[in-house]
């Protein structure tokens, strides 16, 4: 299943998650540094959504507060918060 989610205090604007089971088969970063964003979704693809949870949640970019990589832990949490109400 494909999942969106928005961003919000970096400098990507969206993350398009794909998932089978509790899978990620692809990740898109729309926005961000490109290197960066290319490099996490590779690094991600085919990992447990908690384990990448585990790894990447409260990672921070400058003083932001938050980061590309945190953005896709809480992106994350939200898709299985939502897989647990359906």
């Amino acid at each position: 299943m494909e999942y969106k989610y928005k961003t919000s205090g970096t400098c990507s604007q969206e993350i398009i998650i794909e998932i089978e089971k509790d899978i990620i088969k692809k990740v898109t970063i729309i926005g961000g540094c490109a290197g960066n964003t290319k490099g996490i979704s590779t690094l991600v693809e085919g990992m447990k959504i908690d384990d990448v949870i585990y790894k990447l949640k409260k990672i921070p970019c400058k003083n932001r507060g938050t980061s590309c990589p945190d953005q896709l832990a809480r992106a994350l949490e939200q898709i299985k918060e939502y897989n647990k109400r359906r």
